[in-house]
């Protein structure tokens, strides 16, 4: 279930104060690709061994934050980062 708009519209980077976008389904299914390869890790230096089934992008594309059972999981270290 996507996240309700109204909370989109105040949730923001906890690091940049930047707004978040959710992610679209193309980078979701490059993300689980990496996960399933056991090739991603989050910032905090652990490898992602969950599905992504949705996420916000933080508005610069640099960083992913998990929507975990319609849940956003904004701690920095639990980010992934996307590159530029």
């Amino acid at each position: 279930m996507p996240i309700d708009q109204k909370l989109l519209d105040i949730l923001v980077c906890p690091e940049s104060r930047q707004p978040l976008m959710p992610a679209d389904s193309a980078l979701i299914a490059r993300l689980n690709d990496e996960i399933q390869g056991r090739r991603l890790r989050n910032r905090g230096g652990e490898i992602v061994d969950s599905r992504i089934r949705e996420g916000l992008v933080r508005k610069d594309g640099r960083f992913l934050y998990v929507v975990d059972d319609d849940i956003a999981i904004m701690l920095i270290e639990k980010s992934i980062e996307l590159g530029s």
